[in-house]
């Protein structure tokens, strides 16, 4: 508990350097409130209880005054931590840094920052010409030769997040040890006001960066290809439309049709819980636009669009998600379709929580295969990269271009496949069965937990390491790993891995959410195309099962 009288101390001390105007008078009415008003003070205490941490996610937080929230004191000092990394690497004048943000509240703002920031650390700065895509900053990284690049966003967190993305000039995130190092650079700020932050000296990109980016998305298709499916696609109130159109008509695709009330940036998020395809409700308005104008596909981005989902037809004006582990299994076997790993790249890779059908796929190919931790920070370092994924919806299908998930490009290649399937008289649905009789159906899905108090998530993996199941779905549990050592080939990470006779989980708590996360995969053999109603009953009832018995050894 803080002392009070050093908390109103901090919070003085805070507000005193704090640039901007909206955040000084939110918190002068906190510290003026606090010793008479016990919320006031709860509040106050909660948000100078340290400080956000910046780790290989960057940094991602509620909006709001004080260390513990993102606001423009904290992005200051993020980037003059960067600053300061970059220049103890060697970096001088001519190395420059890009910056792109989303239309998040404040997102406009913190790009400004950094930009002045990394001027007056005698670096050069371009900010993207307007709010785009997450995968347009990876890709001007590399195209423009940048050391470094900043994305302002919160993906697809709710509307009161804003976050900082940062990767290095190779065009992926950050991973260890840069993120400890960058981390100390931050904590060695002592005050704002010995960071300069000229009101100019920075440029910002035209429109040039955007149509290379565009030229390069024409890569991932076969050169000739069908491109007959026709799709519905929403923005999920996010920057991807724009970008999404542009690329869809250079493929010569037909011309998506529009969910309209998700089609604007919107920091609102107004007609949804979580602006995030995954969460039940997101895709309502999607598949009621898709019943009215009866596509062959439903395409949706998350609001920076890094990530790609799909939805197809089932029965008369049903619609089914597909899982994203069901969308990065089409995708390889597209790839691979194509021979498009004959030359080159030959390597797919996956994170550790997602279907172990990529292997099964690459296996059969002749391909190789490399597990990583969760994230693309760590798929996009993989040697020999042609095909990444992770169950979360996200895809890199042209590492080359963009060495993270690029959520258009992956709907390009989504479409493209649909498209193929089209002329054979056959759907998505039909390649996922061949998948499965080849392969064995391999049947995922995720036991989720939100919570408001974090020491929740602790206690239960508390109490998973010091009781491991024995036997979960009545399946023997015949290995269980505790992550935070490492292993042979994954660094350490705050994790448990069980495999089962048959199945497979693994438990970790969210990096960027305050949930615990349990991913589940069974793998059922198909005797023939006849045996799958079997197979899917039968795998429908194991990950049943096995979400009821690790939910109980958990205590959540």
């Amino acid at each position: 508990m803080q002392d009070h009288g050093e908390l109103i101390t901090r919070a003085q001390a805070w507000l005193d350097e704090d640039p901007d105007r909206e955040t000084r008078e939110e918190l002068a009415k906190l510290i003026a409130a606090a010793p008479g008003d016990s919320a006031a003070a709860d509040d106050l205490a909660a948000r100078f209880a340290g400080t956000l941490q910046f780790g290989t996610a960057g940094l991602r937080g509620e909006l709001g005054a004080g260390p513990m929230r993102m606001n423009r004191s904290v992005v200051v000092r993020a980037a003059a931590g960067l600053a300061a990394y970059l220049k103890a690497k060697g970096h001088g004048p001519d190395a420059l840094v890009v910056i792109g943000y989303d239309a998040r509240y404040r997102s406009a703002d913190f790009a400004r920052d950094t930009a002045a920031v990394m001027t007056g650390a005698g670096l050069r700065a371009a900010v993207l010409p307007r709010p785009l895509p997450t995968p347009v900053l990876a890709f001007a990284i590399r195209h423009l030769g940048a050391v470094a690049g900043v994305e302002v966003t919160a993906s697809h967190n709710p509307p009161r997040d804003n976050g900082y993305k940062v990767y290095l000039g190779d065009g992926s995130q950050i991973v260890p040890p840069a993120d400890a190092e960058i981390a100390a650079e931050i904590a060695a700020v002592r005050s704002l006001h010995d960071v300069p932050r000229p009101e100019s000296g920075w440029e910002t990109l035209g429109e040039d960066v955007l149509e290379a980016y565009l030229a390069r998305t024409d890569a991932v298709l076969a050169p000739g290809s069908p491109r007959g499916a026709r799709t519905v696609y929403t923005a999920m109130h996010g920057v991807g439309k724009d970008t999404l159109l542009a690329a869809f008509a250079r493929a010569g695709f037909p011309e998506p049709v529009l969910v309209a009330e998700q089609a604007e940036p919107d920091p609102d998020f107004p007609t949804v819980a979580f602006p995030n395809p995954e969460e039940p409700g997101a895709m309502d308005l999607a598949f009621a636009a898709a019943r009215a104008a009866r596509p062959d596909l439903v395409i949706a981005n998350d609001p920076d669009a890094d990530r790609c989902a799909a939805a197809v037809p089932v029965g008369d004006g049903d619609w089914r998600m597909l899982r994203g582990d069901e969308v990065g299994a089409l995708l390889a076997a597209h790839l691979v379709r194509r021979g498009v790993a004959a030359d080159g790249p030959r390597t797919f890779a996956e994170s550790i929580v997602s279907s172990s059908l990529l292997g099964r796929i690459a296996e059969k190919a002749g391909l190789g295969h490399e597990e990583t931790l969760t994230g693309f920070k760590w798929i996009a370092r993989v040697e020999g990269l042609r095909y990444g994924y992770e169950e979360a919806l996200g895809y890199c299908v042209d590492p080359e271009g963009v060495r993270d998930k690029d959520g258009i490009t992956a709907a390009l290649l989504i479409t493209e496949l649909a498209s193929e399937l089209k002329e054979e008289g056959r759907t998505l649905l039909d390649l996922l069965d061949d998948l499965a009789v080849e392969h064995g159906l391999h049947a995922t899905d995720q036991l989720s937990v939100r919570v408001q108090d974090l020491s929740l998530i602790a206690a239960a993996m508390r109490r998973l390491r010091e009781r491991t199941p024995e036997r979960l779905a009545g399946l023997a549990v015949t290995s269980a790993e505790d992550l935070t050592e490492g292993t042979a080939t994954l660094p350490p990470t705050d994790g448990l891995r069980y495999t089962l006779d048959g199945a497979r989980v693994i438990v970790r708590p969210s990096g960027t959410e305050p949930k615990l996360k349990c991913y589940l995969e069974v793998v059922v053999p198909v005797t023939g195309r006849d045996g799958l109603p079997q197979a899917r009953e039968k795998a429908a009832e194991l990950l049943a099962a096995l979400k009821r018995d690790l939910a109980e050894a958990a205590g959540i």
